[in-house]
């Protein structure tokens, strides 16, 4: 059954409601919100450091407990700051209702700790719009066929926001967080970075996996599919922020800016599998093992095939490292092989669109870092993203050089101009 009101999903982050004073603040602006304009859910976070404060209490405790119990425990942030929420704004007038996940109808699937959304009921938030009320939701959290509570994992509250709104038909769905938008490069390691008015989803997804910290791969995702606006704001200023949205500005293809951004990510480790004397194919077993533990792999390298060696190098998350050590050395144990984990590397990426059809940007994103005296090892294109790994301690001036040799401190020309002399306007 289709919302019988227009409404807006808006979600805050866990820095937008750090302190007391920030809670009350948001409030003010949905309270705003809510008597200019459309229905609102509101998707909430826990609240700054809340989330970690839990997880070292359960350290405390003792050992690592059972995953549905720390679940359990980290959904306790997100039904603190919907509470919070919900209290504020009745005391500005505007009635509103804590939901949990469960109460809001969010199903998930049964894999604690990074659960999928599997479907979402919304009949109390239905009935809650219906009844003039704003819809107060605890983010990354739901519940699985059991009944037990499942989070989401990190994003999940983009997720859920997202969701809700795909749900609802909502008219747009507004991430507020404490930068204002989307951005050229991170602006706390580049002040010359510029905020990007607009992005388009599948250049946003690329720059959430290749280490953008300011919306998570799966929000983007669900987000594309699902044909939701997102717009990115910062919840302590006016600034318009950055809309996820497919552009149409009618001009040629061929005079857009094809980079719109440099990302960077320190959670990476290179991996590299080998054995010798050995005439098996070891890599769906390799990829198998990764499977089980929900690891994500990129920038994937074989060398040979040669016929008494296997040799497989990728890069995984740092944080994923430890799960899956003792996996991938049963694999290669049998065969006499090892398992390196280089964990002193981190993956700089432009990210943009057409790359691969501009061969000269890979030469210049070599020739770039070779010039700054970066070492670069392994190497990953495609049309959409262009990533390389580099020493760790050289992450932050890789980004730098790669940011000012493609230009991205300058905003992209309007007339189909070059941007720099001697340059194409797509630089």
């Amino acid at each position: 059954m289709k919302t019988t009101v227009d409404v807006l999903v808006q979600k805050y982050g866990g820095t937008s409601l750090q302190t007391l004073d920030r809670v009350r603040h948001a409030a003010f602006r949905i309270a705003e919100a809510r008597r200019n304009g459309p229905s609102l859910v509101v998707v909430v976070s826990a609240r700054g450091s809340r989330t970690d404060d839990l997880l070292r209490l359960a350290a405390d405790v003792g050992p690592a407990g059972p995953s549905r119990e720390l679940d359990q425990l980290l959904a306790v942030g997100e039904g603190e700051s919907a509470a919070l929420m919900a209290i504020a704004l009745n005391g500005l007038g505007i009635p509103a209702i804590s939901l949990t996940g469960h109460q809001a109808g969010i199903r998930t699937t049964d894999r604690h700790g990074d659960a999928l959304i599997a479907r979402i009921g919304a009949a109390r938030v239905r009935a809650a719009l219906d009844g003039g009320k704003v819809a107060v939701v605890t983010g990354f959290q739901g519940v699985d066929h059991a009944g037990d509570i499942a989070t989401l994992g990190r994003g999940g509250s983009d997720t859920t926001a997202v969701a809700l709104a795909a749900q609802l038909r909502a008219s747009a769905c507004e991430i507020y967080t404490d930068v204002d938008g989307v951005f050229s490069a991170d602006p706390r390691i580049l002040p010359a970075a510029r905020c990007l008015p607009w992005v388009q989803p599948g250049v946003m997804a690329e720059m959430a996996f290749a280490g953008a910290r300011i919306l998570h791969t799966r929000c983007i995702e669900l987000a594309a599919m699902e044909g939701v606006e997102v717009r990115v704001r910062n919840a302590l200023s006016q600034a318009p922020g950055t809309t996820i949205v497919e552009r149409q500005d009618g001009r040629p293809l061929e005079t857009r800016r094809a980079v719109m951004a440099v990302t960077h990510d320190t959670d990476v480790a290179r991996v590299l599998v080998h054995c010798r004397d050995i005439r098996r194919d070891l890599a769906p077993d390799v990829f198998e093992a990764l499977a089980a533990h929900g690891t994500v792999v990129d920038l994937v390298a074989r060398s040979g095939p040669y016929e008494d060696e296997f040799r497989m190098g990728f890069t995984i998350r740092r944080s994923q490292a430890d799960p899956v050590r003792a996996a991938l050395h049963e694999v290669t144990a049998a065969f006499g092989g090892g398992v390196h984990f280089d964990e002193n590397v981190g993956k700089v990426s432009v990210v943009g669109m057409g790359l691969l059809s501009r061969p000269e940007y890979t030469a210049r994103l070599m020739a770039a870092l070779a010039a700054a005296g970066i070492p670069t090892s392994w190497i990953s294109t495609s049309q959409m993203r262009l990533s390389v790994i580099v020493p760790l301690e050289r992450t932050v001036d890789a980004v730098e050089t790669l940011h000012r040799e493609f230009h991205l401190d300058r905003d992209e020309p309007t007339d189909g101009t070059s941007a720099t002399p001697g340059r194409s306007a797509t630089a």
